[in-house]
């Protein structure tokens, strides 16, 4: 055969079999997630609230929220490999959302990542987890939507991958390779109580999409327990590592089942506290779960063994730094920086202080092998989550005037003092976290208003001002308002104090939940106000 006729042989072969990849991608889909037509009666109130129950669960409105936007509405971005990815409008506007869904639509894209139009979803959206969700349970979550969620008219984000990366078509085999198409299954032998527990975190909580490691194809490597341990055994994502959650050292090994239950409930425990991504989990998501369930997902966190590779316990050194310290016999940079900056906090014995700043000896995260999260919170800092359980919320202060040398030299000493023992950080670990940080994209938030907008501000208005509303000015004052009152403050520079939207919706849903001392009625819990008023009122607030 010549060169040429093996050329042009090998050119159609090549053809032929991209053609056979495309079109079996747009095959794909019939395979594997066929349509359930299911008439949902999305006005029976209790599968309403069990809707809104498993969307909290799902923690689906912290991915679904702009920082600043409206709930649901899209535009949060996130870091990817090749490039950002913005989440999308899924309230249920007509155009722009999900108000042209029917409950198959639905159905598919929660479970199998398949678009209304067929195509294959980014799997940012966790539907890999969300496969194990039951028929009952899905159904409700469309109820929930279609029926309470406020229509948002806001057009979605494109994405900044570039082509050929940001072609859909590929991601159909990669679903057909990853994509867990599975129902639940208990682990074996477990209790009830267990079995409950591994639902929610394998589903609706999806705990592996931020604590189980990615392979080359960014997948997970593991969607269950397993006897290689993959599962929730820690990973790095967007600069942050999520630390193991496996009954090892590094893990959750000290920790009691209860002590987990009450961290899901209020984000501390007496020596440690959420920060980054898990402090908004448990602030918009697991605080709100019932006592039984969150009991449920301790049970089962708490039975899942170390990987083989682990110990448990790992034996610690003695403490002789605080003595150094207090003696003023450490001189090292980074003995000497963390007696600058860290100590007044954390202590010179590395304790800290119950419920209000973390310890650093003995704690886990300071000591995981991926020292990145130590690096993020210490140059751009971080406050703990808001829940009723403490009436305080400190916040870290971000060290990003330090340089690159100058953390380094401070996290090393943490990472091998009062008896921890982790190998130190470089100027270069530091400086790469620094540049995540600088590079992390912004949300995506319309900056001009249409005419929608400016009629859900007028009603805004009209709802903040009614006596039989939101009756605000009864405790403070309105520019244009009522005389100013002595109860509450000013509603002013509300987008500047709040702006993360969700945090407002949630005071002026439940502020009773929040704050025993000088509260606000239950707006959202007394129907006094429904939540499309709720964020009508913030609307206007905004504008204040």
């Amino acid at each position: 055969m010549s060169v040429i006729k093996f050329l042009k042989l090998s050119v159609s072969v090549a053809a032929i079999g991209l053609a056979v990849a495309v079109g079996g991608s747009y095959l794909a889909p019939i395979w594997f997630a066929p349509r359930q037509n299911v008439d949902v009666n999305s006005a029976d109130p209790a599968l309403i609230e069990k809707g809104r129950y498993i969307a909290q669960a799902s923690d689906c409105v912290a991915c679904h929220t702009a920082s600043g936007g409206k709930a649901f509405a899209g535009g949060l971005a996130m870091q990817t490999p090749i490039g950002t990815i913005y989440s999308t409008n899924i309230t249920p506007d007509k155009e722009t959302g999900i108000g042209g869904y029917d409950f198959a639509d639905f159905e598919r894209a929660v479970r199998h990542g398949v678009r209304k139009d067929g195509s294959p979803l980014y799997p940012a959206m966790p539907y890999v987890s969300y496969s194990v969700l039951t028929d009952e349970d899905v159904q409700a979550l469309y109820a929930y939507f279609v029926s309470t969620v406020q229509p948002v008219a806001q057009r979605n984000q494109a994405s900044t991958i570039p082509w050929p990366s940001n072609m859909r078509w590929p991601l159909a085999w990669w679903q057909m390779l990853f994509g867990g198409h599975r129902g639940f299954t208990p682990p074996e032998g477990a209790t009830p109580e267990v079995a409950r527990g591994a639902y929610l975190v394998e589903g609706a909580g999806h705990c592996g999409a931020c604590h189980t490691p990615r392979g080359a194809a960014f997948q997970e490597k593991a969607l269950k327990d397993g006897p290689d341990g993959e599962f929730l055994s820690g990973s790095e994502l967007e600069g942050w590592y999520a630390k193991s959650l496996r009954h090892e050292d590094v893990g959750l090994a000290s920790w009691s089942q209860q002590e987990i239950a009450d961290f899901l409930k209020t984000g501390r425990k007496a020596r440690t506290a959420a920060f980054g991504s898990m402090a908004d989990v448990i602030q918009h998501s697991t605080q709100h779960l019932s006592d039984a369930d969150t009991s449920a997902i301790a049970a089962y966190l708490a039975s899942r063994p170390a990987r083989p590779s682990h110990d448990p316990f790992a034996s610690r050194a003695k403490d002789d730094t605080t003595a150094k310290l207090y003696d003023s016999a450490e001189h090292s940079p980074g003995a000497l920086g963390y007696v600058a900056q860290c100590a007044p906090c954390h202590r010179m014995n590395g304790q800290g202080t119950p419920r209000l700043f973390p310890a650093l000896a003995g704690n886990a995260v300071a000591q995981t092998d991926n020292p990145s999260s130590l690096i993020h919170i210490t140059l751009a800092g971080g406050a703990m989550a808001r829940t009723p359980a403490d009436k305080t919320r400190p916040s870290m202060p971000e060290l990003a005037k330090l340089d690159d040398g100058a953390v380094a030299d401070i996290l090393t000493f943490i990472r091998a003092s009062w008896g921890n023992k982790a190998s130190p950080v470089s100027a270069s670990d530091v400086a790469a976290i620094r540049g995540a940080i600088a590079h992390k994209p912004l949300d995506y938030v319309p900056e001009n208003p249409t005419s929608s907008h400016a009629d859900d501000v007028k009603a805004g208005q009209e709802l903040a001002l009614d006596r039989a509303k939101g009756n605000c000015l009864a405790c403070h004052t309105i520019k244009g308002g009522d005389a100013p009152s002595s109860v509450g403050r000013e509603l002013v520079d509300m987008k500047r104090r709040f702006p993360n939207r969700a945090d407002l919706v949630e005071i002026l849903t439940d502020e009773p939940n929040r704050n025993s001392i000088a509260p606000m009625p239950p707006f959202g819990r007394d129907q006094i106000l429904t939540r499309a008023e709720i964020e009508k009122i913030i609307d206007f607030l905004y504008t204040q």
